[in-house]
């Protein structure tokens, strides 16, 4: 059973989230599924790091993207907003370029709070990158 409110697809997704720093770092969300939501983002010169590697801020903000993009679809948004509230990130291997792909899975959804686990893999589906994300859903 879905933990959707609306019907999903990851065009009505993309079409929806474009601008803003999610179309900067060419994040596309890719599936969803009962109870999670996948997105991938290029590794290149707009995410790595003057190492020539995956930059960290860029696998969070990749994280956070998802993360609450997914929190926001489980709530009546006429009534509620979820609002990051902490994210954590432990930063597993290295990735030089190609794609990496974050789902998104619910741990906890409150009345008040929300958490959620993102896992980023590598093309090769090594993980790359674990967060857990602590959203808080406001009345409007």
């Amino acid at each position: 059973m879905s933990i959707w409110k609306d019907a999903l697809t990851p065009e009505l997704l993309n079409a929806h989230l474009r601008g803003g720093l999610v179309g900067h770092l060419g994040i596309m969300f890719t599936e969803v599924g009962e109870d999670w939501i996948s997105a991938s983002m290029p590794v290149d010169e707009r995410s790595r790091q003057p190492a020539g590697i995956l930059h960290g801020g860029a696998s969070v903000a990749l994280a956070e993207s998802i993360g609450s993009t997914a929190a926001n679809l489980v709530i009546d948004r006429e009534r509620q907003l979820a609002v990051g509230l902490d994210i954590n990130a432990n930063h597993i291997r290295t990735v030089k370029s190609g794609m990496v792909t974050g789902t998104a899975r619910p741990l906890h959804l409150g009345r008040t709070t929300q958490v959620w686990e993102i896992r980023i893999v590598d093309e090769a589906d090594r993980l790359v990158c674990i967060c857990r994300l602590t959203m808080s859903v406001l009345d409007r």
